[in-house]
Formats: structure tokens, C-alpha cells, sequence
């Protein structure tokens, strides 16, 4: 497996995952069940495998997808899901502030 793997590739995804992640809500809710539980390697082993498998979704589908839809439109795709996101976000504050 070593010799077959593609370490950028790899490193790229850790690397890539772990800067997105922290400060994100899932780290939050992390943080919340732990202090709810008392059981922080139970909360870590549950968060790894919820993690694990939504990122296995995400290889699967990524995967079919990039049969049918070149990646260049995908992260376009992306990117305005984000931008988008963003905007909705940022409009929903300027509304709260407004009351």
C-alpha cells in the first residue's frame, strides 16, 4: 500500500481537513459533549468514526461525480455554494441587527 500511495495527495487532504475543521461547529459540538459526558474518549472515538463516514460519502460521491462533471466545474460549484452560503449568512445578521 505504502509504495501505491500518493503521499501529497495524503498530506494534502490531512492538512487540508485540519486547517477547515478547527474553530469549525463540529469542533464545537465536540467540545459541548465533552463537557456534557465527562467521557472524552468516547466522544472522540463517536466524532472520528461520524467524521470518518461522512467523508466517505463524500469520496464516494466526489468520485461519481467526476465521471460525469469536470473538477474545474465542481469547484466552481463550490465556490459559489460557499459564496452563497456566506452572502444568506451575512444577510441574516444584517436582518437580526435591523430589529
Amino acid at each position: 500500500m505504502g509504495e501505491n500511495l500518493n503521499w501529497k495527495v495524503f498530506f494534502l487532504a490531512l492538512c487540508t481537513i485540519f486547517l477547515a475543521e478547527l474553530g469549525d461547529k463540529t469542533q464545537l459540538a465536540v467540545f459541548s459533549l465533552v463537557s456534557q459526558s465527562r467521557a472524552p474518549w468516547e466522544v472522540f472515538l463517536g466524532a472520528s468514526l461520524g467524521l470518518a463516514l461522512v467523508t466517505l460519502i463524500g469520496v464516494l460521491f466526489g468520485g461519481v461525480l467526476t465521471k460525469y462533471i469536470p473538477p474545474i466545474y465542481m469547484r466552481l460549484g463550490a465556490a459559489f455554494l460557499f459564496i452563497g452560503i456566506g452572502v444568506y449568512t451575512l444577510w441574516k445578521v444584517w436582518m437580526e441587527m435591523g430589529k
